[in-house]
């Protein structure tokens, strides 16, 4: 007997990779198992599945920064009890993190791809299930997105949740409607101008003096990288990352204020007279709106 959940969760995360650098990226999640009836009837019951397996991949997994520990360009080190230093090494590009151990997720592959975290999220679960559960079968996938989409990691410092966490991140479409009709042309733009972006906020940037990174840090420069860090409820965290890889803004990025932050930015695009609505997503089927009138002359 078989049982199968789709779209059991979203997996919001972000990924180190040598050749885009840091990548926001959502996953949606179904699993198959297998198994012999148990005393109700049932391989599982539903509200098990979702409770159980949803909370082993959120704590193991959602909103962490994926690493590839077998990457030649990773270099990974404890620095403190319950903390470590992540490095990105990618010429004048490179990414450097001081964390929490909970903000990272550590998969055992060359390089993130959808094949490696599914086997990374099969071992998470390992032993985890009912002893009736005889097969498990994971799939990861991506929203199907008709148009533009960009990925974008940030930290909300002030959630109490997950996303305070420095490095994660979504694959997002965006949505730009004049006078009710959605404009290609922008949305493209926007995807281009957001392409494996991170979102940084005024208040929480540093000189990299006042970061305790790794001695792969050690020769950064503030001209070509930004230093961010901030104290959460899980913690203390830090990065350096190339600021051509940054877009800055004065607010927080919370996609209440990423919508509104797009809405003023593709106003002076959009003729005077003439409505802009934008629908800026937070990772699959959740986001946020925001309204404004064109200021084109």
């Amino acid at each position: 007997m078989k049982l199968f959940v789709r779209d059991l969760t979203v997996i919001d995360a972000s990924y180190l990779c040598e050749t885009r650098g840091m990548v926001g990226e959502s996953w949606i999640l179904d699993v198959v198992m297998s198994g012999e009836l148990n005393e109700m009837s049932m391989v599982l019951d539903f509200s098990r599945v979702k409770k159980q397996i949803k909370h082993i991949v959120d704590e193991f997994v959602d909103h962490r920064l994926i690493v590839p520990s077998q990457s030649k360009a990773v270099r990974i080190a404890a620095c403190k009890p319950g903390y470590s230093t992540v490095d990105l090494l990618r010429a004048d590009k490179g990414i450097h993190l001081n964390c929490p151990d909970e903000a990272y997720c550590f998969v055992d592959a060359e390089a993130v791809t959808i094949e490696s975290v599914t086997q990374h999220v099969y071992k998470v679960l390992e032993g985890k299930l009912p002893e009736n559960v005889q097969g498990l079968e994971i799939t990861l996938r991506y929203e199907n997105i008709d148009g533009a989409l960009y990925h974008y990691s940030h930290g909300l410092k002030k959630h109490d949740g997950n996303c305070q966490r420095i490095a994660h991140g979504h694959r997002s479409p965006v949505e730009l409607l004049v006078d009710g009709k959605r404009d290609s042309e922008l949305e493209a733009k926007w995807a281009e101008r957001w392409s494996d972006i991170y979102l940084g906020s005024d208040e929480d940037v540093c000189p990299l003096s006042a970061l305790s990174l790794s001695a792969e840090a050690k020769n950064l420069s503030d001209e070509l990288h930004y230093g961010f860090k901030y104290t959460a409820p899980q913690g203390e965290f830090e990065l350096a990352i190339a600021r051509s890889d940054v877009e800055m803004l004065n607010t927080d990025t919370t996609v209440e204020l990423l919508a509104h932050y797009i809405a003023e930015q593709v106003s002076p695009l959009v003729d005077a007279g003439k409505t802009l609505d934008v629908l800026a997503y937070e990772g699959v089927g959740k986001g946020a709106m925001a309204t404004v009138a064109g200021s084109k002359q």
